[in-house]
């Protein structure tokens, strides 16, 4: 056991040194200074540099060799380790350090140009990243398909094959669905004046409700929500807009999912591979069935309805029948993180394809905006107006995160397999819920899913929690069955 002792306190020291590096990034999107952002770019290239060399230290490739644990969890180190470390050792260092480098810078830029709605402004660094992750890609696939070598770090045992035929499932229903739909008379939309400090006071609220551990965690703002660390320190954060509350208390719901997950991670995993979600299929499972299946259900509405009025007072929805129609309502739209459950997949798709051309070289950087123009068009019947509603609108392409997309989709379909079994585990979730109650719910998907980390591969997670297969049938069924009924098709 030596060597695996010795392996793990090294790994150990690997994961607390990437928490640095995680933290670094949650301030340069929440409170470092604007003008930081060169600064930033050198401490975080400097700070990969110092973990690709600790990840591809030969001594990490005799430890695995020697190390023989005899339990599964140590047996799963070690294959986490080792794919860990295969990969590194193929990505020659100067290249991680330029990724990290560029990244960082063009985080900014893609922030500035956003603001500005200026594409061309963005396009010259987007060209860079593009350029060095395929580089990445091609290192990492040996000759194999550079999307896949991508998708693995997002979605280990996925290839992009897999994901376009559970697409290709998904697509008729879905757009079959939206098109019934919007054919009928839709729900009042959300009007009037909401105060962004009283919104952040009942998104605290909202967290602690799903189970969000405030003494190990924290919430802000940013221009982009998201959920950083793992272990004992979780942070989420959410952003806020006068006309639009739901974009905060449901974009807090989803990064609860996220960050509960990890801190619901069996601690003796702590800065281990196993200490952190598997897989971000996995995760966006966990944000998205406490987004939707329980935070958009007939039941929690009822109660969220209650608390919005007492917060905010009467705000022109007559009942919590109306307020459940409202927070569902399926509506044109231009932004992924906006869209309703009928169509958010479908703004997946969109970016799937547009990738995975983008790392074949089917698709130049220089004809994205037109390409992404062309495709919206296509697929949802309007033009794109302005370019933050279009290309300019996530942030995930100017940091580097490509194979990351598909993952949210892979969610949604995880989510649907779970909320099925959830329901049969917990007879009395909707009564639980309408008392804004989500403890069982919560619950039942930590002691299935969250305390066991990355324990075992992602589907066979989803696969022992559901009893069944992973597949799109249960969220096809239910988003048929629930928007038909509110819908009255």
């Amino acid at each position: 056991m030596t060597a695996f002792n010795d392996l793990m306190a090294f790994q150990r020291e690997t994961s607390a040194l990437a928490q640095i590096a995680g933290r670094l990034g949650w301030d340069q999107e929440t409170m470092m200074p604007r003008g930081a952002a060169a600064q930033r770019a050198e401490e975080m290239a400097a700070i990969e540099a110092v973990l690709h060399a600790r990840r591809s230290d030969p001594r990490v490739a005799d430890w695995l060799d020697q190390a023989a644990p005899q339990d599964e969890a140590g047996k799963a180190q070690l294959r986490e380790i080792r794919r860990a470390y295969e990969r590194t050792v193929k990505v020659p260092a100067d290249l991680a350090t330029a990724i990290a480098r560029v990244t960082s810078a063009a985080q900014g830029k893609w922030a500035q140009a956003r603001a500005d709605e200026d594409v061309s402004a963005f396009l010259p660094v987007l060209e860079e990243v593009v350029g060095l992750k395929r580089q990445e890609g091609e290192a990492l696939a040996q000759g194999g398909d550079v999307y896949d070598a991508m998708v693995e770090d997002y979605e280990p045992y996925t290839t992009g094959a897999q994901i376009a035929a559970i697409f290709d499932e998904m697509r008729p229903r879905l757009v079959a669905l939206r098109a019934a739909v919007l054919a009928r008379p839709q729900p009042a939309e959300l009007t009037g004046h909401f105060d962004e400090r009283i919104q952040m006071q009942l998104t605290e609220k909202l967290a602690v409700a799903f189970g969000y551990d405030l003494n190990n965690g924290r919430v802000d703002k940013a221009v982009h929500p998201f959920s950083s660390g793992s272990g004992l320190d979780v942070r989420i954060t959410t952003r806020t807009s006068e006309a639009d509350p739901f974009n905060c208390l449901y974009s807090t719901i989803h990064e609860v999912g996220h960050a509960a997950y990890e801190q619901g991670i069996d601690r003796d995993y702590l800065l281990t591979p196993l200490g952190q979600g598997v897989s971000m299929g996995v995760h966006e499972s966990q944000s998205r069935i406490y987004e939707n299946q329980l935070g958009r259900s007939r039941a929690f509405a009822g109660w969220l309805f209650g608390q919005m009025k007492d917060a905010f007072g009467d705000f022109g929805i007559a009942d919590a029948d109306a307020f459940y129609a409202t927070v569902n309502r399926v509506h044109n739209g231009y932004i992924r993180t906006e869209a309703d459950e009928v169509q958010y997949n479908l703004h997946i798709m969109l970016r799937f394809d547009l990738e995975r051309a983008l790392m074949a070289g089917d698709l130049q950087v220089s004809d994205l905006e037109a390409a992404w123009n062309d495709r919206f068009k296509a697929d949802f019947g309007y033009a794109v107006d302005k370019p933050s509603n279009g290309c300019l609108q996530d942030v995930h392409w100017s940091v580097g995160l490509f194979g990351y997309f598909p993952t949210y989709s892979l969610g949604n379909v995880y989510a649907g397999c779970l909320y099925q079994a959830l329901q049969k585990a917990v007879p009395e979730l909707e009564a639980q819920l309408a008392e804004g109650d989500t403890s069982q719910a919560t619950g039942w998907l930590r002691e299935t899913v969250q305390r066991h980390g990355g324990l075992y591969a992602p589907r066979d997670i989803i696969r022992q929690a559901s009893g069944i297969e992973p597949g799109p049938g249960p969220l096809l069924d239910y988003l048929e069955q629930k928007f038909g009924a509110l819908y009255g098709l």
